[in-house]
């Protein structure tokens, strides 16, 4: 790991974080929020809220697919996910959902606020997000797709959006 010039667990939690959380809006699969944490450690996100019946750690199902990142990445539970996007509401931050929705800016299109901390949900893996959390969210961006699914597993869905909104907020900050 030296040579590959990974930060231990200390190293991590000291780091300065992207400023960016993560909602698990009822998401049902463990390995969907393993793959989650992995994909908040990679790009040393801020942290993740997991809601409702999310499940949550410690869990071998979770660990899995997580391989460690429960224990760099901070994570906190909301027994719904309204409570939790109003937590964030008034900590500051700007509140997306990543959703199939009219009105939904294209990710390729959104441009994340420079000094505004961001809080992204994402939704259950066949209801989506929460009608509730849609009305008071301050937007919602949507993937581009091209297929005949027009759907993709949460997983995937956090890595594209997470990867596009990290380096849109590397290049605004000069790095």
């Amino acid at each position: 790991m030296d040579e590959l010039g990974r930060k231990t667990v200390d190293e991590f939690k000291a780091a300065d974080k992207t400023p960016v959380v993560l909602v698990l809006d009822n998401v049902r699969s463990m390995h969907n929020v393993g793959s989650v944490f992995r994909t908040a450690d990679a790009f040393l996100l801020q942290g993740i809220v997991l809601c409702g019946y999310t499940p949550v750690p410690p869990h071998r199902d979770i660990n899995k697919t997580a391989l460690g990142a429960t224990e760099t990445v901070d994570w906190q539970y909301f027994p719904t996910t309204m409570e939790a996007v109003e937590a964030l509401k008034n900590a500051g931050y700007r509140i997306m959902t990543i959703e199939q929705a009219a009105g939904s800016v294209m990710l390729d299109a959104f441009v994340p606020p420079a000094s505004q901390p961001l809080a992204l949900v994402f939704g259950n893996e066949v209801s989506g997000v929460d009608a509730g959390v849609m009305k008071i969210a301050d937007g919602c961006i949507e993937i581009p797709q091209s297929g005949m699914k027009h759907s993709l597993n949460i997983s995937v869905s956090t890595g594209i959006v997470v990867w596009d909104i990290f380096v849109k907020l590397k290049a605004a900050a000069g790095r």
